[in-house]
Formats: structure tokens, C-alpha cells, sequence
């Protein structure tokens, strides 16, 4: 049995989104057998952009029911199914936020039909689900809309079930119990994370770095581990206890502190990790408009919360390390500087870090120190 669904939410940041509506259709693989459309009053305000696009306002989901009183109806529809979505990933991640702001764990399989045209139309020009469905001559209307969208992707899988004559590509399409879902302890876990940048840390059951990066938004990178389906994301999803973070407040902060880390850690599944190598050699920086054997520079950008700002040392042209300070305390000369600067390897890899940084990005200042301050 399969629940054909497609959400309609406000847009907005990541996991705070709302629902706007729902469509679902209750699909035996030959017919419908049940059906719940419905608006839904978010409680929050919808982006301007959704509205031009979906045609839904706020002042039409002001007396629609809230999500609390659609949801056993929910509930009751999915039971026993298969959720069959076009992106299936981001449907079922709505629902479950919901569900999870109302205390309850909701779990079901997934099929994402954008993954199964893919296997079956490989030579489609767009896997898209309007362009998609119109190359195939299937009738939609309402596009954009949940009803409109769920029917058409019912239809859609109802043309990809005959395709698939042998069953063999549904059978391995279908994820298992834990594959695109979440466990409660992953859940937890993602749940805990910020949406800050910085530098995350993924351990097994003895405390051990398995993996570790960096990312702009540590909760969406950590989701995204838990939600990939090869086998070698699956190891890491297995014997991931743990997860660690530490905040950056910038992107050159993490960049360094990945490199650095992967150096001293070497995780087993951080494949670069094998290659990266420290070097005593002095690898000089090379910046336009800087004297870096004449100046010291000190580069200054965001801290990890307000009041503080980071700094990184070039030191005779050379990075020397990194560090945070208070805006209150005074860096201005180079003794103070360099007991707030925790020491880094100095390698071809950060040069190359800090000068495609700096080429491509911009940082609040950077300060040049005669070498004898």
C-alpha cells in the first residue's frame, strides 16, 4: 500500500518551515482508496515568494485547521504505506518536524519518484516533476498545489510501476526501515546541533573521531550524513555514537581548523585525511597590496558570538595560528597577539586556504604589524 503525498509549506529557513497543505492519496498499486487534502494554518507567515508561486495566502489559511488537528488523520491515512513523494526526502522531513513539535515519532518507508525516473527514464530531459510529466503527456493542473501535485505524481508512479516490469528496481528503490529516516537517537542528535558554521565531529562507541568536516550549517551537514544511501555513507551512519561540534563564527576559521584536525586526527573515513601531510618548510603567503616579510598581518573577521572577533596570524609571511578575542581586549602589539593564538601547522594546503579565502571572500580587516611591534 502506498500514501502518494506532496506538502505545500511557507518556505523559510531550514526545519522551520510550515505546512500550508497537504494532499495525500491512499494507493493500493491500482486505485485509490482513500484521500485527505487539506489547508493548514501554519501559525506563522508564508514568503512572499511561496505566495507568487503556490497562489496561497495568509489570509486564506487563517481559519483552516492547525497541524495538530490534522494530524491523526495523518497518521491514520499512512498506516502500513509507503510514502511515494517527488523529492521524497523533503516531504518526509516536513512531516516528521511537525510531528516531532507535537512529541510524537513519526516513522514510515519512503520512495522518492524523482529517484525511480531517473532508473526508469534515464534519458528524460528534465526529472523534474512539471516537465517531467508534461514530456510524458500526463494531464496536470494545479501545479504548485498539493492536490495538483500529488496527482500527478500518482500518475507518474502509476507509469513507472508498469516500467518496471521485473520489480527489480522498485525492490532496491524502496529504503529500508532506517534508510531516509532518521532513528530517534540520530534524531537527538541532529536535534542538538546549531546552524552555525564550524567544524563537527563524528565519534564511535569508544569516544574515536570516525569523520570530521566543516560546513556552513553544521545541523543540515549532520542531517544530510544521516539521510545519504551509499555504502560508504551507510558505515559511517552505523557506527556514528556521537557527534561533536565546535563553532568557528566564519568560513576561513573552519577551513583551517578541518585542515589542521584531519592532520593530527586522521579519521578512518576522511580519505583526504591519508594525504594531507604538516611541512616545516616555510610556505610564504602571497597577498596583493601586503608586504608580508616586511609586516605581520593579522586577519580579523566574525567571532562565534557577538562581542568577539577571530584572528589569524601570518607571521614573516608564514600562518602561524588562529584564535578568538573579546572586542573589549586590545590586540595591539604582537606579545598580546600571540598569547591568545593557538599555534597551527604551517603547510602548502593553508597557504593555499588563505589566499583563495581572501581572492574570493571578503573579512572585516585586516591589520598590517611591523615586525618589531
Amino acid at each position: 500500500m502506498y500514501a502518494i503525498l506532496d506538502i505545500e509549506t511557507t518556505g523559510g529557513k531550514y526545519n522551520e518551515e510550515g505546512i500550508t497543505e497537504i494532499a495525500i492519496h491512499k494507493f493500493d498499486g491500482h486505485k485509490v482508496v482513500d484521500k485527505f487534502v487539506s489547508l493548514v494554518n501554519p501559525e506563522k507567515e508564508i514568503q512572499p515568494f511561496v505566495v507568487n508561486l503556490t497562489g496561497i495566502n495568509n489570509k486564506m489559511l487563517r481559519t483552516a485547521p492547525k497541524f495538530h488537528e490534522v494530524a491523526k488523520r495523518i497518521v491514520e491515512i499512512t498506516k502500513d504505506t509507503v510514502l511515494v513523494a517527488h523529492n521524497a526526502q523533503f516531504d518526509y522531513r516536513i512531516l516528521r518536524t511537525e510531528f516531532r513539535r507535537l512529541g510524537y515519532d513519526f516513522e514510515r518507508k519512503t520512495l522518492c519518484t524523482v529517484d525511480l525516473s531517473k532508473k526508469l527514464i534515464p534519458d528524460a530531459e528534465s526529472h523534474s516533476l512539471g516537465k517531467l510529466v508534461r514530456s510524458l503527456g500526463i494531464p496536470v493542473s494545479d501545479r504548485h498545489r498539493a492536490n495538483g501535485d500529488a496527482l500527478a505524481t500518482l500518475k507518474l508512479f502509476k507509469l513507472l510501476l508498469a516500467k518496471d516490469s521485473d520489480k527489480s528496481i522498485i525492490k532496491t528503490i524502496v529504503r529500508e526501515e532506517s534508510l531516509g529516516e532518521l532513528s530517534q537517537r540520530q534524531l537527538d542528535i541532529v536535534e542538538s546541533m546549531p546552524t552555525d558554521v564550524g567544524v563537527y565531529y563524528m565519534h564511535n562507541k569508544d569516544g574515536e573521531i570516525i569523520f570530521l568536516g566543516k560546513s556552513t550549517n553544521i545541523k543540515k551537514r549532520v542531517n544530510r550524513h544521516f539521510l545519504k544511501s551509499g555504502e560508504f555513507e551507510r558505515q559511517i551512519q552505523k557506527e556514528t555514537k556521537k557527534v561533536t561540534y565546535e563553532k568557528t563564527g566564519n568560513e576561513l576559521i573552519a577551513l583551517l581548523k578541518e585542515n589542521e584536525e584531519l592532520i593530527k586526527n586522521k579519521p578512518k573515513y576522511n580519505i583526504t585525511a591519508r594525504v594531507v601531510k604538516s611541512s616545516n618548510k616555510k610556505q610564504l603567503i602571497q597577498l596583493n597590496g601586503y608586504d608580508v616579510l616586511k609586516n605581520n598581518l593579522i586577519i580579523l573577521d566574525k567571532g562565534r558570538e557577538i562581542g568577539e572577533r577571530s584572528a589569524i596570524l601570518i607571521k614573516n609571511g608564514v600562518f602561524s595560528g588562529l584564535g578568538f578575542y573579546n572586542l573589549n581586549y586590545q590586540i595591539n602589539n604582537m606579545s598580546i597577539l600571540e598569547s591568545i593564538i593557538t599555534p597551527m601547522n604551517n603547510s602548502a594546503l593553508t597557504t593555499k586556504i588563505i589566499e583563495s579565502y581572501l581572492k574570493e571572500k571578503k573579512v572585516i580587516e585586516i591589520i598590517e604589524m611591523k615586525n618589531n611591534q
